[in-house]
């Protein structure tokens, strides 16, 4: 059965390979630019979300398709419709899509792309599975060297807790649906084992880096503002901004362990995650 992953060049997309890989499996790479997926060793062919035109042609032959959700945040459902709408033309089986932890109950505004997706594949009556991610703990040490440097890290949650997990524990996920059976139709609520609040992910990286680093709290509007003067764009700052205010309220917390009986493991530790930033 041919499996295919879209945004195979992107952080999620070539570790998702690699688990694939390591299972014994293999996959057709969907990018933009196949001459940039050599080192990816799996056959690569042009797929631009942006470009329906590419899409359909593209999926001739997959059965499981791996909807790894745009990265542009200019119309991303459309993009999604597009691709759904390319892969029931092309008689794709088995949609597999990476959405956001806890879906429509997500108060989160980064959730309308995800729920308007998650509608369109309902409404489009191809079979699915829902991997609604939750946050990468790579979200936050991909900034721990200006952290660092200032001695805080900065944000809009100050007490809320919250559920990261490695990326590359996702990507397992991603290779497990798509190699076992049994997955088409679930939902899968995804986080890392561990809830804990920014102030103790402070703590763990002063801990390891053995420097002096805190967390400074900021409202919501001040964050948006730090953000924007850090180079991100106003509308992309505002939503980053909004999903930390509400992580403080619980957005990104979850319990459930879905991912780590997943992937047949226990997530990776934060702590790891953090040495390997700084290493």
């Amino acid at each position: 059965m041919t499996i295919a992953i879209t945004g195979a060049t992107g952080h999620l997309g070539r570790l998702a390979i690699a688990a694939l890989k390591a299972r014994g499996g293999t996959a057709v790479a969907l990018v933009r630019s196949p001459e940039k997926a050599g080192d990816l060793g799996v056959p690569a062919r042009a797929f631009d979300y942006t470009k329906p035109e590419t899409l359909a042609p593209a999926l001739a032959g997959v059965k499981t398709l791996v909807l790894i959700s745009s990265n542009d945040f200019n119309d991303r459902a459309g993009q999604h419709r597009a691709v759904i709408d390319a892969a029931k033309a092309a008689g794709v089986e088995h949609v597999v899509y990476t959405s956001l932890l806890k879906g429509d109950a997500s108060p989160m505004v980064l959730a309308a792309d995800h729920i308007a997706t998650e509608a369109h594949l309902k409404a489009s009556g191809l079979a699915h599975t829902l991997l609604r991610n939750g946050w990468y703990t790579e979200n936050y040490t991909g900034s721990l060297g200006g952290a660092i440097a200032a001695g805080a890290m900065i944000g809009a949650t100050p007490s809320g807790r919250v559920s990261p997990a490695a990326r590359a524990d996702y990507a397992e996920a991603i290779a497990a649906v798509v190699t076992r059976p049994g997955a088409l139709g679930k939902v899968y609520e995804l986080a890392g084992d561990t809830a804990l609040t920014l102030p103790e992910f402070a703590a763990e990286v002063a801990r390891i880096s053995g420097k002096p680093v805190g967390y400074h709290a900021l409202s919501e509007a001040d964050y948006a503002a730090a953000l924007q003067g850090f180079g991100l764009p106003e509308g992309f700052a505002k939503v980053l901004a909004d999903s930390d205010a509400k992580a403080d309220k619980g957005a990104l917390e979850d319990h459930g362990k879905a991912l780590s009986a997943l992937i047949g493991r226990p997530t990776t530790p934060v702590a790891e995650t953090i040495a390997a930033a700084l290493a």
